[in-house]
């Protein structure tokens, strides 16, 4: 599909785009760009392979500046990332994307963007700046989770899985490796190396670079703060495991006596006058209540339980 940038995007042939000074957005497919990218006279020598997209980058030509997005989905990390090519001059940008992502960021800008100076530059940044729209409130989101799990672990409470830090965890890790990625795009564009841009129109990528900055930031604090809540859960985890070992070593401790009582009288020698005493047998009994007892208030006293 083929639009041109004006007030708004307005959708048009391949053959209005060579007609008219305005500049253009152009999203076609994989075997598409290998058969036409000659029309687009930007003199390079691109041939995107999906399979080997890992990164979000833009790279500077002599002529052009090409690059790939390899953007993260929201709703699910786990699954594959949304990957596409793009490559741009003065006179437009083409996104050579089989994903369908692209075009879909591109309809939602036809839908809710008007531009009073349109220009590449600021389709670029409106562009950018969809790919990332949500994240601040998704960032909100965990950061609620995340204070819900830390109110679970100092209330002590149990059926949990600390395997959801784990997960948020990763999921941010993906998110702030991509605003770097973002940053580093973003620079390049700002670069203006070829001189594709307006240099008023800059003001647009510092603005991009300034935002990608803060999300940066926010996902590096959160992943600091999953990081401590692990280590508090860690610590939780000790305690309870210290309170047991404590009780174990309490109750070990008090039958020790009795264990030597019952080894003692089990002994089979002959002439035990205990065993043949009335008495014998309640005394014992009283004995091994009395240590038990004794035991107890012993480690009370020095608040061992």
């Amino acid at each position: 599909m083929f639009f041109l940038i004006g007030e708004l995007l307005k959708e048009v042939s391949k053959e209005e785009i060579k007609g008219t000074d305005k500049q253009y957005v152009a999203v076609i497919s994989f075997e598409e760009w290998k058969e036409s990218r000659d029309s687009f006279e930007m003199g390079i020598d691109l041939e995107p392979d999906i399979s080997e997209i890992y990164t979000t980058k833009a790279e500077v030509n002599y002529d052009s500046l090409t690059g790939s997005f390899c953007i993260p989905n929201r709703t699910d990390f786990s699954k594959e990332d949304y990957k596409f090519a793009f490559a741009l001059d003065e006179k437009g940008i083409v996104f050579i994307d089989d994903s369908g992502k692209a075009l879909e960021i591109i309809n939602h800008i036809r839908s809710t963007k008007r531009w009073k100076l349109p220009s590449l530059e600021r389709f670029i940044y409106d562009f950018l700046d969809q790919i990332v729209i949500d994240d601040l409130r998704l960032m909100e989101k965990y950061e609620r989770e995340l204070d819900t799990i830390e109110k679970k672990i100092m209330d002590g409470e149990e059926g949990f899985s600390s395997g959801r830090i784990n997960d948020i965890r990763n999921d941010i890790r993906d998110l702030r490796i991509h605003y770097e990625q973002l940053l580093d795009l973003g620079q390049e564009l700002e670069e203006n190396e070829n001189n594709f841009f307006k240099q008023e129109n800059l003001r647009y990528f510092r603005l991009f670079l300034n935002r990608m900055a803060r999300l940066h930031d926010n996902s590096t604090s959160l992943r600091d703060y999953t990081m401590q809540l692990r280590d508090l859960y860690k610590a939780h985890i000790d305690i309870k495991q210290n309170r047991i070992m404590t009780v174990l070593t309490v109750v070990t401790t008090i039958f020790m006596p009795l264990t030597l009582i019952v080894g003692w009288y089990g002994m089979n020698f002959k002439f035990m006058p205990e065993l043949e005493w009335r008495w014998g047998y309640p005394l014992v009994i009283a004995v091994s209540i009395l240590i038990a007892a004794g035991s107890l208030l012993f480690f009370k006293k020095k608040k061992w339980l």
